[in-house]
């Protein structure tokens, strides 16, 4: 199938779409992998593969990447050493984790699919629903149409700061992966409140949510319907690519105030904005939420859900197909690079790593693991001239720790940033709002 679908490729005709699973099985083959590990069983305690939650047991692997290290052995220390390490970290991460961005990749064009003026929490707004018709003239056979929603305060006589939200915008199509209805819009009042906007980017718009959706949406797009080679770009890089994209089309608005741009997203979401905020610098301020494996976390931690959980079938299409050798032959010590340096590529900017309680979240989530990644990453602010994490120990629920320029707070709300969006707009107003 492999063959005749490449064959089909050369000929100028697009291959059928494979399973995930199919997908998954010829980037096994093509790594030369016989066999992964299987993943944390996060749903029976019977199972003698169920998820570790015991900290005792949390760290198999002694060594963790040196942040304040080059690869040459030299300390990191002063702001001028600085963009030399973030080359390397890049590097590491876009051959091993998530995957190589291509230098090319197709132009956006707007259009605007409707305008609605009307009133959110007695605010008066004008929201829009937006398409990015993305250049498809490579490959006619696979088109890419971004969907964002974008809503601004009426009556303000400033340029708006605005909050992007990777999240659902428009009615769910056909094989795309349920999701709960949207909360109130608590936040987005208090957005508005503030004289902010807040937009929503629909990912699934960009890269559909599976392995079998990769020779589709932009990295089908540019491949031309043919199978990624194994660092290329996932689907977290992919997000991120049309985040910025929403980013290029802000910068025209001259009712947005584009150097005050914040993403925000939440679980696999939460991994995006984080991917977004480290790879584009343009990006303002950040709200990482319960990121998890894969995120911003230490990988090499056995503890819920685990690296090869995320190298499996049904997650692997998120990350570079490199990504899965750490599931076997490798493990996951052999990585050479871990979380806390992805978010360290996040400094010297605002960024606010939330996560929800273990006992609200269940097993699958590491917060132990997310609050040694934040105090690990800490030092690149402090070199940069800013604040790091302001605290050493890991904070009381509904506390956030935001006194310096990188902010932890963990909440007891459910799988949602909802309740930390308070403590993260008055994080954001610090910068936002100076005279």
């Amino acid at each position: 199938m492999i063959v005749s679908a490449l064959i089909l490729g050369i000929a100028g005709q697009i291959p059928s779409p494979m399973s995930a699973q199919q997908d998954h099985a010829r980037l096994l083959k093509e790594l030369g992998i016989e066999r992964l590990r299987p993943g944390k069983d996060g749903m029976n305690p019977k199972n003698p593969n169920f998820a570790n939650t015991d900290e005792a047991k949390s760290n198999p692997y002694p060594t963790i990447p040196a942040l304040m290290t080059l690869n040459d052995g030299r300390a990191v220390a002063a702001r001028r050493d600085w963009p030399k390490r973030r080359a390397e970290i890049v590097e590491l991460l876009d051959r091993e984790i998530y995957g190589r961005t291509p230098k090319r990749t197709p132009g956006v064009k707007w259009e605007v699919a409707s305008t609605e003026n009307l009133e959110i929490g007695g605010v008066k707004a004008v929201s829009q629903k937006l398409v990015g018709h993305v250049d498809n003239s490579s490959c006619p056979e696979i088109k890419v149409d971004i969907q964002l929603s974008l809503t601004l305060p009426a009556e303000v006589s400033r340029k708006s700061p605005v909050v992007l939200e990777f999240g659902f915008v428009f009615p769910r199509r056909p094989g795309a992966p349920a999701t709960p209805p949207p909360p109130a819009p608590v936040w987005q009042v208090d957005a508005l409140k503030r004289g902010w906007g807040f937009a929503i980017l629909d990912p699934n718009s960009v890269q559909a949510d599976n392995g079998g959706g990769l020779n589709r949406g932009i990295i089908g797009l540019v491949n031309k319907g043919l199978p990624r080679k194994s660092d290329d770009w996932g689907a977290l890089k992919a997000w991120a690519w049309g985040a910025g994209r929403c980013l290029d089309l802000f910068s025209k608005n001259p009712k947005i105030d584009a150097k005050k741009v914040a993403i925000e997203g939440i679980s696999r979401y939460g991994k995006a904005s984080a991917v977004t905020m480290a790879y584009d610098q343009r990006f303002s301020a950040a709200l990482i939420g319960s990121s998890g494996q894969g995120g911003v976390k230490i990988w090499r931690r056995d503890n819920g859900e685990t690296v090869e959980n995320v190298a499996g079938s049904g997650e692997y299409h998120w990350m570079a197909g490199n990504y899965v050798r750490y599931a076997g032959p490798l493990t996951p010590g052999d990585m050479p690079v871990d979380g806390h340096q992805l978010l360290a590529l996040c400094a010297p900017r605002p960024t606010f790593v939330g996560i929800v309680s273990p006992k609200v979240e269940g097993i699958w989530i590491d917060l132990m693991g997310t609050f040694m990644a934040t105090k690990l990453a800490s030092p690149a602010w402090e070199l940069l001239g800013k604040k790091g994490l302001s605290v050493t120990e890991l904070p009381a629920e509904g506390t956030p720790a935001m006194a310096g320029d990188l902010a932890f707070s963990g909440h007891t709300g459910g799988h949602t940033n909802v309740p930390n969006f308070p403590s993260f707009f008055e994080f954001c107003a610090r910068y936002w709002d100076k005279k």
